[in-house]
């Protein structure tokens, strides 16, 4: 499409938008009450340097109208700005349809991304080990919604879908649930960027946004069922029980990849942690996984990072190329979408950007 009408992330980190880390966040979840609320309005949308919340959905969805009218995608952008500044405060939307719903916000987030054809953001090249289904790839626009309640998530979703029908259409909808370990038994999420600095050095854009690379990957459980104890945790490089690395006692404990026994590593170097490892300082990015278990199996793999191309990339390029865990798992979805920075209060989502008043 022609970016000149202002879909451009450029103009965007041009016009001097304010940066600033927010400080004091954490990034480990708590036990919220249900009456608890994340902010809405700031420097930064909510839902990625927010501790993670139980439950989140993710949906894509097309535009129906001509792309290069800005004026279309203001009208969503205003829509969602109103109803998740309600929703994310436990008030109900303003044709909320179910009000009672609302009232109970359980820290709900609601994140908005633009797609590749709509901001400055790029596709992800191939790796050889994606076996992409279109039905969960692409789409111009981005709902990460987040609660630690699945009905809150549930009406939250629904109210946001139903209001923007007669300008966009549901592309995808994929549903994800937080736990210390992933459905194939690992501790998941260990090693994560865990402070304001780090975000502020490796997530947030000059602009206060972000780009997240989402990923749905497959388990292959029943050939993963078949493999003993101590070839999992050698695939993995961690163990079992307590989710330390081999090499260590706690989880908390750093990998020593460099660590033998008799000649041999004791993490091997096609393990999963020593691949996933950053090799560069650039190379560090944040994660949120959620497992899901619908039709099949498996992990929504979310991270978050200034420039996945520098930051994401070269770790998927190691893991696609020689990951031990490669036989057991497999993408079947992928979509970037940049991220937009957080909103002032009496503006809405994307302003800046789209220069639609």
């Amino acid at each position: 499409m022609d970016k000149a009408h202002g879909f451009s992330r450029r103009r965007l980190l041009g016009a001097g938008a304010a940066a600033a880390g927010v400080a004091g966040v954490a990034l480990t979840a708590g036990a919220p009450t249900r009456d608890a609320t994340e902010p809405f309005y700031g420097v930064h949308q909510s839902g990625v340097g927010t501790p993670p919340q139980a439950y989140a959905t993710f949906i894509a969805l097309d535009l129906n109208r001509d792309l290069a009218n800005p004026r279309t995608l203001a009208a969503v952008m205003k829509l969602w700005t109103e109803d998740a500044s309600r929703l994310t405060q436990g008030r109900p939307a303003l044709a909320d349809t179910e009000p009672e719903l609302a009232t109970e916000p359980s820290r709900l987030t609601v994140t908005v991304g633009w797609g590749p054809e709509l901001f400055d953001v790029k596709p992800l090249p191939p790796f050889s080990v994606d076996r992409l289904q279109s039905h969960w790839c692409g789409g111009h626009l981005l709902l990460q919604v987040c609660a630690d309640s699945l009905l809150t998530v549930s009406h939250a979703c629904r109210v946001l879908t139903k209001n923007v029908r007669s300008m966009a259409t549901v592309r995808w909808i994929q549903r994800g649930y937080r736990n210390r370990r992933n459905l194939m038994g690992q501790v998941d999420g260990t090693a994560n960027l865990d402070d304001a600095d780090a975000l502020d050095r490796y997530v947030w854009d000059s602009a206060g946004g972000t780009t997240i690379v989402l990923r749905r990957i497959r388990a292959e459980m029943d050939a993963w069922d078949k493999v003993d104890r101590k070839t999992k945790e050698l695939v993995v490089g961690r163990a079992l029980d307590t989710g330390a690395p081999l090499t260590g006692r706690r989880e908390a404990d750093e990998p020593d990849f460099a660590a033998q026994v008799n000649g041999i590593k004791v993490i091997p170097e096609n393990a999963h942690i020593a691949l996933a490892n950053h090799r560069a300082e650039g190379e560090r990015f944040l994660r949120r996984p959620y497992n899901y278990d619908d039709t099949d199996c498996g992990l929504i793999f979310a991270s978050y990072q200034r420039d996945p191309a520098t930051q994401f990339v070269p770790v998927q390029r190691r893991l696609a190329h020689a990951d031990a865990l490669n036989p057991w798992i497999t993408p079947i979805g992928s979509a970037v979408f940049g991220i937009l920075p957080g909103v002032a209060q009496g503006e809405y989502l994307g302003q800046a950007l789209l220069g639609v008043s």
